[in-house]
Parts: structure tokens; sequence; C-alpha cells
């Protein structure tokens, strides 16, 4: 008996995550690893959401590798990578050295107590210095193996494919040195790194580190419970189970559980009774001064803006999925603009918003959110009046009217505004003159047609939406 518990213990497939500076070459260098094409498909050249794959040797040792996002707004889920992994990659860029997010993640990887290579990156570039990335990480208390020290350092040009089979049998022999081991027969130990929802439901990525997860087995995180319905592999291919060191998605949960949550198996007895539903996440209400709606397309996104987020905004609802109609009627009574990171806005979703007059932002790059959300800021809380659509243009006394329709709300001469072009502000303007048809009138209501000059002339065009705004 004792034998046959030695043969289910094993050297497990080492869980890697990979760490540096944004722009420094993570995600290129996991294409080399992977031989696929993420980067040139990721928005903006950042990995926007934590990821896992796997990669075999040309020994056919098998590495599991985590990418987390490089931004600093991820710091959160960068961290969370950090403890489920079993060595870390530290890239850094040749030509840059250390950064302020390579010490945020030198932090990760001392705090979690796991082993670490340091990879130098765009090494093939004529501005590349390694002699000064080696003294700055001295500096830092990095004792390097040529140094005298444990740390291994190599230098990789992603793109020409240099370093990599190195950087492969260091990973694999640092593995092996470490006994990084796992046991089949052992209960659950599993950790979820992304969660979100699409067509088949909610959908949870995670990575086995103890145990195996079979289609059909009860499980549980510390705020909610499942039944596995399904597990695909890191492919999308749909398979029965999963093993130590391994990653994959799984759907049974009614609702996203935290990432960076442990998952177990309920046939454990030890286990303490859990409530089915998932905590909500927790958002502080203190005096800010802009009011908002956040949706994102998954939960690790949403936490991540949700910890950034200025002191000055109010947060009036935080919730995953794709921007629906209660989404609209949330930020109409609350007077909020709705923030979407990667999330659809259905036709009559966006419909209802313009009805309302609620402001839909949507976001593919994190950075672009919190410059827009600072910019918004700095303007004040403005308070939106009243929408007209711009149908029509045409001169007059060498200056340009805009035809409109009003969609909401209240609009009225003198009125300062805003044009904007999907869902995009193109430019600030004051209402001079307000005519319908040779009429000059002081204001107009909802589904009245009517023409205005605005200063300064901007380049409007048809289909723009006139704001009547009012700063605090």
């Amino acid at each position: 008996m004792k034998d046959l518990k030695k043969e289910n213990v094993y050297l497990r497939p080492p869980i890697v995550v990979v760490l540096g500076h944004v722009d420094h070459g993570k995600t290129t260098l996991l294409d080399a690893l992977r031989k696929t094409d993420v980067a040139a498909k990721e928005a903006g050249g950042i990995t926007q959401s934590i990821g896992a794959s796997q990669v075999t040797t040309r020994e056919g040792k098998v590495v599991t590798f985590i990418d987390t996002p490089g931004h600093y707004t991820f710091a959160k889920m960068r961290s969370r990578g950090a403890k489920v992994a079993d060595i870390a990659v530290l890239v850094i860029a040749s030509e840059d050295g250390v950064k302020p997010q390579t010490e945020e993640a030198l932090k990760y990887i001392k705090e979690a107590g796991i082993p670490m290579i340091v990879v130098a990156t765009k090494s093939d570039l004529a501005s590349a210095n390694p002699e000064m990335l080696r003294s700055q990480l001295t500096k830092l208390g990095i004792n390097l193996e040529k140094s005298g020290g444990d740390t291994p350092f190599i230098s990789v040009s992603a793109r020409k494919g240099q370093g990599i089979e190195e950087l492969l049998e260091t990973i694999t022999l640092l593995s092996e040195v470490s006994e990084i081991k796992g046991d089949v027969n052992s209960n659950l130990d599993a950790v979820i790194i992304e969660t979100g929802k699409d067509k088949r439901g909610t959908i949870i990525s995670l990575i086995v580190k103890d145990g195996i997860l079979s289609v059909g087995d009860e499980i549980a995180t510390d705020t909610s419970k499942a039944k596995v319905r399904g597990i695909f592999n890191y492919l999308g291919k749909q398979v029965k189970s999963i093993k130590p060191g391994e990653p994959g998605q799984v759907l049974g949960f009614s609702e996203p559980p935290q990432v960076g949550s442990r998952v177990w198996n309920i046939k454990n007895k030890d286990i303490l009774p859990i409530t089915s539903k998932a905590k909500p996440l927790k958002i502080k209400e203190t005096d800010e001064k802009v009011s908002l709606v956040l949706k994102a397309s998954n939960a690790g996104i949403l936490e991540a803006i949700l910890e950034n987020l200025s002191k000055d905004v109010f947060v009036v609802s935080a919730t995953v999925g794709d921007v629906n109609e209660s989404d609209i009627f949330i930020a109409k009574s609350s007077g909020s603009r709705i923030f979407a990171f990667e999330s659809k806005i259905g036709g009559s979703a966006s419909r209802l918003a313009d009805t309302e007059g609620v402001l839909i932002e949507n976001f593919t790059i994190i950075y672009e959110l919190f410059e827009r959300m600072d910019k918004i800021i700095d303007d004040g809380n403005v308070k939106v009046l009243g929408k007209a659509q711009i149908i029509q243009i045409f001169p007059y006394e060498n200056k340009k009217v805009a035809g409109c329709r009003a969609i909401s709300g209240e609009i009225a001469k003198n009125d300062d505004a805003l044009v904007s072009r999907d869902n995009k502000e193109v430019g600030k303007v004051k209402i001079v003159s307000m005519k319908k048809g040779k009429i000059d009138i002081e204001k107009v209501k909802q589904g009245e047609e009517f023409g205005v000059i605005l200063a300064p002339q901007l380049e409007f065009k048809i289909g723009d939406v006139l704001s009547s705004v009012r700063n605090p």
C-alpha cells in the first residue's frame, strides 16, 4: 500500500509565473515558447488578463506558464499569480533595465518564497546593456550565478529565438532540483487564476496543484460551490479531467468566484459550510465626485480596476458581463456614466442609453480607462442636461450649422456642451445660437428638431452627439 502511494506522487509540471515591467517583452517571450502569436492579437500590446498554457520541451518535459499582465493596475492579479507558481521568470528589457514594476515584481517573488530566473529580453538590440542590468540587480540584492550567487541570468531575443532553449532547460533543471511534486491521490487543491462569462455560462480558469479534478466532481471555494459540468484544457479542447500542474477551464459555477480563491473537492469531510453565492466585490463609499457604473469582461479585470480607482470616484455598481438595460437604468437613476472594459453593448441597451441620456464609454486598454477617468476628475463632475444627435450639416454665413434632433432632457442657448463621436469626446463648445426654421429660440426639449451654431467651430459629423452640460 505504501509503494502504491509512492507511485501516485510524482514530479509534476512546474508552474512558472512570468513577471516584469510593461512592454518589456513578456508576451513576445511566451509566444516564442508556445510558438503561437498571442501578442499581435492583444490590444495595445499589453496582456489584458491572466492566462495559462503549457510547453513541452525537446526532452518531453512539460512546463505550465502563467502569463500575468504587466501594467501597474494589475498588481493584485500579479501578486496572486506569483503565489500560485513554483518558479518565477522575471523579464527585464536589456535596453531599459530595472523599472518600478520590476521592483514590484521582485517584492512579490520574495514574498512567495519561490526560486527566480532573470531573463534579459531584447538582447539582440544595439542598445542592449546587460552589464548595466546586472549591476542594477546586484544593488537590489539579487545574487546572480556568474557573480557567485544562485539566480540564473539568461539573455534572450524572443523574436530571433535566441536563448529560448536555454531558458526551458534552466526551468526544467530548477524544477528537478526543487523536487516539485504532485499527488494524484491527494485531496484536490487548485487555484483560480481568472473568471468570466460566455455563452456557456460562468467559466473559471484554474491550475491544479494536487489531486485530480474530473467532470462530475462537486467542488467548492470559501464562498461558493459547484458541480463540474465541463473541463477544457488550455487549448480549448474538452477533457474529462486535469492533473497536478495542469491548467484548465471549468464550467459549473452559477456566479464567478473571486480570482485567487482556492478550490477543493466537497468529498473532503473537513470542509466547513459555505454559502452558495459568491461575496460581492467590496466598494468603498467616500465623498467621491464622479459616479460610475462599471462593467468588465471578467472578474480579474474588474477587481484590478476597482483596486486602482481614484478616491474621487464613487462606484454605484460593478459587475461582470455585457452592458444591459438594467445597467442603463442604474446609471440613469444615480446620475452616473458607464465605463465598460471589453464588454459588449447590445443594440437595445445602446438605444436605451441614447433615450435616457446615459453616456457609455468602452475601453480595451486599461491605462486608457484610467487616463480618461483622470481627465473627467480634472474637468469636474459635469451634469448632462440634455442630448441631441446631429442629423444634418449646412453652411450659414461662413459658419457651419448643426441640424439636430433632441433625444433627451433639455438644451438651451448659451449652454456649455460636449460633442462626442462613438462615445468619445470630440471637443468642448458653447451653443451661441439656436433656431427652429428661421425663428430664434431659447431652448428645446426631447423630440424637437432645431439648428445650432457652436463656438468654436469643430469638425463635427452627422451622427455626432451634442450634450448640454453644467459644471459644478
